[in-house]
């Protein structure tokens, strides 16, 4: 039996759902503990831009009560959650950090948040992001800005930077996160805890409150995902989330069993260096690490360079740039704060305005690097690369100049690469440099997230890195 004296917020969402299962713990009891964490940390950090103490603590007594009848559960049953503020959740706000979004109140979930409730788990909270989720940082004029838990004067990433920051800080044991161009993946390396971007719509998206579709840009791009402390709550958190619904016609939903792949022999590309674009010691340290426990662990691992990353993830914003001419660019530049308008400025630096035809060229040349990933990714199980190539950035990094801001660009180069390509990208946690963890990214076919978090377990194993903070 659990001590309930003892910080229960501590545990992961495996070990929560199992006790909870077993009635060793009560869905009110680690409810109230976890709410208790927030009430400590948020304000340091600034996670949450709201705590939903009362819903929460209703739905952990309902919780409860269905434990007691004895009935079928779901695998998050109990298990405090946050979700991202640019989600519909029903009743509340989806801001998506925008002072024109402060009153736009959800009428229903969006398909991931209802999937969430589906397998049982308790939302505790909003979490925050950038505005309009485009920033590799944290901040808006609506909830303020997000502190990075292990050192304040460096970006807890972004766009869910509210995310990672919460599940790092013990807020909750999952927490929902989306990546466009690295928005899950950044955050989790830059608080230290575990990310996955699944492959474009492996987890069902939509918002019922969006005035209009979203761009193509973003259809082919964007993904739904979990960030967590562990492998194995990231993948309670996709049998979660990865449910069909029928409001995106694009969800693959998760298989109902995967089968772990066998490990031995499985050939990795390690991808350490690229041409033209500076690597911090940190980072190759970080990958030479991560491909010795995977050779530990079986996977044959080779030193290889991706075909034509620097110009995928170039091609992400020229994409970007020409789509959000159309809609996202005018509600910065009307609605925008001071930082997020300079950001965006500087990302649409140098792309001229191209037209229709110029646009179809591109997404053409999508298609042709997309086959070349795809013939790479045939060759080789998995790619072992950087999330970025220098440790988490500064704050505010991208509003200070554009040689800055063009060498940020060229750090994040494989997280927009793969981003662009819509493919599986996972951040793992390897350690620490200095005040700020360090961690690598693992990328792998369309649809082979099974793979990503096989490896993932590999690395997390072996280097016994597990990121939870007593601020």
């Amino acid at each position: 039996m659990y001590d309930t004296s003892q910080e229960l917020w501590r545990l992961g969402a495996a070990e929560t759902a199992t006790a909870i299962r077993r009635k060793e713990l009560s869905c009110r009891e680690v409810t109230t503990s976890v709410l208790a964490r927030i009430q400590a940390a948020n304000p340091e950090v600034n996670a949450l831009t709201e705590v939903l103490d009362q819903a929460a603590l209703a739905a952990a007594d309902a919780a409860d009560r269905q434990v007691a009848a004895g009935g079928p559960l779901g695998v998050l049953h109990g298990v405090p959650v946050t979700t991202k503020v640019n989600v519909d959740q029903a009743g509340l706000a989806t801001t998506n950090g925008s002072v024109a979004q402060r009153g736009l109140i959800a009428q229903e979930d969006a398909p991931v948040v209802a999937n969430l409730r589906r397998a049982g788990a308790i939302l505790v909270g909003r979490t925050n992001t950038a505005t309009y989720s485009v920033r590799w940082f944290t901040d808006n004029a609506v909830h303020g800005r997000t502190l990075n838990p292990w050192d304040a004067g460096t970006t807890p990433g972004g766009s869910s930077g509210g995310a990672a920051a919460a599940v790092a800080s013990g807020m909750g044991a999952i927490a929902h996160g989306n990546d466009m161009g690295g928005s899950i993946r950044y955050p989790a390396y830059c608080c230290g805890v575990a990310g996955l971007r699944p492959t474009v719509g492996r987890i069902p998206a939509y918002n019922a409150s969006a005035a209009a579709e979203r761009g193509i840009t973003a259809q082919l791009m964007s993904a739904q995902g979990p960030l967590a402390r562990s492998v194995a709550d990231l993948r309670l958190a996709m049998q979660a989330m990865a449910v069909f619904d029928a409001r995106d016609p694009n969800c693959v939903p998760w298989p109902s069993a995967v089968e772990p792949a066998a490990q031995q022999g499985l050939r990795v590309a390690l991808c350490r260096s690229y041409p033209g674009i500076a690597a911090h010691p940190a980072v190759v340290q970080a990958l030479d690490d991560a491909a010795h426990w995977l050779a530990d662990a079986g996977y044959v691992v080779e030193e290889v360079q991706p075909p034509a990353m620097r110009e995928a993830a170039e091609l992400w914003r020229v994409l970007g740039v020409e789509d959000g001419r159309r809609g996202i660019s005018a509600a910065i530049r009307d609605h925008g704060d001071e930082a997020m308008r300079a950001s965006q400025g500087y990302m649409e630096q140098g792309i001229a305005e191209g037209g229709r035809d110029a646009f179809q060229d591109a997404l053409a040349q999508r298609a042709g690097l997309a086959r070349q990933w795809s013939v790479f990714l045939d060759r080789f199980a998995l790619l072992l690369m950087p999330v970025s190539w220098q440790p988490p950035a500064p704050q505010d990094e991208d509003t200070q100049s554009w040689p800055r801001f063009r060498a940020l660009l060229d750090a994040q180069s494989p997280l927009l690469a793969t981003a662009c390509l819509g493919l599986p990208g996972m951040a793992v946690p390897t350690g620490m440099h200095g005040s700020v963890p360090m961690g690598v990214q693992l990328v792998a076919g369309r649809f082979r997230e099974d793979l990503l978090l096989d490896a993932a377990q590999a690395i997390e194993e072996r280097a016994g890195f597990v990121a939870l903070l007593n601020c």
